[in-house]
């Protein structure tokens, strides 16, 4: 379920009301965690936290003269999803992050390669999310996007 609008507040209004003060919750979450540099936008159809292009003119390879995106979230059809790229790309991270989800979640982990999903709002370990997002600089993401994706 993509909602293409231009703002994220539209993107909030369109989504379940049973969702919608959660996934405001989330997205101030990782607002207040993530390190200085990332840039807050609508991306692909999602609220997303990408490096400008101003800080890395290179953009994102996938998509020319794009913003290199880094976390999103997305209301789906069945569940709010969590994009996080650093998980998909440093596996001490996804290491990490899987260890520490049991400490704070009595729900298990539902999760693809670098989508974290949520079926239930109450489930979102809001302070684990936090951490989550703290963990990597624009600086280190730039470095390990090129290491990983960029051809």
């Amino acid at each position: 379920m993509q909602i293409f609008v231009d703002t994220i507040e539209e993107y909030i209004s369109q989504i379940p009301e049973e969702r919608r003060d959660a996934f405001r919750k989330l997205l101030e979450t990782v607002d207040s965690n993530l390190p200085k540099g990332f840039q807050q936008t609508m991306q692909y159809g999602m609220a997303t936290w990408c490096v400008p292009l101003e800080t890395y003119p290179a953009g994102y390879h996938c998509a020319k003269n794009t913003p290199l995106p880094f976390i999103s979230v997305a209301s789906q059809k069945n569940f709010v999803a969590f994009y996080h790229m650093g998980i998909y790309a440093d596996p001490k991270l996804l290491d990490w992050f899987v260890g520490e989800f049991p400490k704070h979640s009595k729900k298990k982990l539902d999760m693809g390669k670098s989508c974290i999903r949520f079926k239930k709002m109450e489930d979102i370990p809001f302070e684990l999310m936090g951490e989550l997002c703290s963990k990597i600089t624009v600086d280190q993401w730039i470095e390990s996007y090129e290491k990983n994706f960029k051809k």
